[in-house]
């Protein structure tokens, strides 16, 4: 049954609720990535979504975001997704056709504003999806922040 709370409420349930966090969407991860992940620093931190569990109805503020948002971008998985206050930065995690190491994590989040696929831009009554970089372009920059 579809959630009865409006668009604007299940945004601002959603902010409420992930703001200041991150999100792997996924499908899936290959063996040993999970456990690969959760020994990373802050790795057993990121939230995980599995999208072969994601219904059909929007009947919470994690649906509502990823059915009416993130879907039909149509963005590669998995999917690194930084919620702040005025925008949710997606970057997939592809390196090539396998998922880079979950090392990488922490280097793609400090060039994320940089350094998107995607990004909502939060306004005061929807999400505004602008593009970023190209898809097949995913590589880290390792020296972003070190350039003396």
């Amino acid at each position: 049954m579809p959630h009865s709370a409006s668009p604007l409420t299940l945004q601002e349930r959603f902010f409420q609720r992930f703001q200041g966090r991150t999100i792997i969407l996924h499908r899936g991860f290959p063996p040993g990535y999970l456990a690969e992940l959760l020994k990373q620093p802050g790795g057993g931190g990121h939230f995980r979504v599995d999208l072969r569990q994601l219904g059909t109805e929007v009947d919470s503020p994690m649906d509502w975001l990823l059915q009416r948002h993130v879907l039909p971008l149509d963005l590669p998985t998995p999917l690194l997704i930084k919620v702040e206050d005025e925008a949710i930065y997606l970057r997939h995690l592809l390196q090539g056709s396998s998922p880079g190491h979950p090392s990488e994590i922490l280097w793609m989040l400090d060039a994320i504003h940089e350094r998107h696929h995607a990004l909502l831009r939060r306004l005061p009554t929807e999400l505004q999806p602008q593009r970023g970089m190209a898809l097949d372009d995913n590589a880290i920059d390792y020296d972003l922040y070190n350039d003396a």
